[in-house]
Parts: C-alpha cells; sequence; structure tokens
C-alpha cells in the first residue's frame, strides 16, 4: 500500500510539474478567451522535437464542445516536402481570465501554456512559455512583427531566464 500512494504521489507531482511555471513567469490577467480565438503565426520560439525544422508555423484557437480549447498547429518540412499537424486540447488552470492553460497533444499528459505578456488592446502578438525555460513562442495574428517587438521580446525573455540567443525565428513566405 506505502508503495502504491509513493507512485500515485509520484505521478500527481509530474502531472502538476507540467502545468507549473518558470520562475518570474506570471500570466496575464483579465484575459478573453474569445479575443484570442482564430489564427496566430509563430514568429519565434526555441527548438524543440515536435517542431524541428518546420517553417510556415501556425497555431489556430478554437472552442471545443467540452468547453475546452481546440489547438491544432500546422508547420511545413522542406526537408520531407509537406505539411505536418498536430490537434492538442486545452483547458484553463485556474480561471479564464486568466491566461494559462494545460494543453496536451499527447493523451493525459498536459504541459503548461502561459501567455505572460499580450497585446491587451487588440491581441496581435502574445508570448507564450511552458512549464520550464526550454520552451518559448512569440506569436502574432501577421507572419512579420517589427524590430522593436522582437527586442522586447527577446530582452524580457532573457530577464526571465529563457535562453534567447538560441531562439529560432519561423520563415513565413
Amino acid at each position: 500500500m506505502m508503495c502504491r500512494n509513493g507512485l500515485v504521489a509520484l505521478g500527481v507531482s509530474t502531472l502538476v510539474g507540467c502545468v507549473s511555471l518558470p520562475d518570474k513567469v506570471v500570466p496575464v490577467e483579465n484575459f478573453e478567451i474569445d479575443r484570442y480565438l482564430g489564427t496566430w503565426y509563430e514568429i519565434a520560439r526555441l527548438d524543440h522535437s515536435f517542431e524541428r525544422g518546420l517553417s510556415k508555423v501556425t497555431a489556430d484557437y478554437s472552442v471545443r464542445e467540452d468547453g475546452g480549447v481546440r489547438v491544432l498547429n500546422r508547420g511545413f518540412s522542406e526537408e520531407e516536402g509537406e505539411w505536418s499537424e498536430a490537434e492538442g486540447k486545452g483547458y484553463f488552470v485556474y480561471s479564464e481570465d486568466i491566461g494559462h492553460l494545460k494543453v496536451s497533444f499527447f493523451g493525459p499528459f498536459y504541459s503548461s501554456y502561459a501567455i505572460f505578456e499580450l497585446d491587451k488592446e487588440d491581441y496581435q502578438y502574445a508570448w507564450v512559455a511552458g512549464n520550464n525555460t526550454d520552451y518559448l513562442w512569440l506569436l502574432a495574428r501577421e507572419p512579420q512583427v517589427s524590430d522593436e517587438l522582437i527586442e522586447a521580446f527577446e530582452s524580457r525573455a532573457d530577464e526571465l531566464g529563457f535562453a534567447t540567443e538560441e531562439l529560432i525565428y519561423v520563415e513565413h513566405d
């Protein structure tokens, strides 16, 4: 029984850890999911296996029947000459007015999706972190953004401990 309880505790702590946040990353408040829905272009990201080698990356968000958020990520692999898609689901971690969701693309395993900066006036850009400093994205409603926005993103991400020198800027043509 003691071993079983230990495994349950380990499993719970592992799942909770996946929806935790990097130090000093605070999700935006007064978040409005209806304004966030639709297509976003990935402008920059840190490298990770599930997007490696992809260009023209977009994320499309819509409401699911169960009240969650449908996430459809799409990118083009030049090497394979074809599009790659992944569909996931997301749910708010705390409440719908805090920009922190748990997102799953692989069954019961969830990871953090924390919007820590957002153009609150027009919802034209968003800075997103995962559960640790290995995951970082700059998303925008258009495939290009200003140099000033990129500089602000890099500066803030660097302050928060992300490896900004390793950012990949996504090609959109």
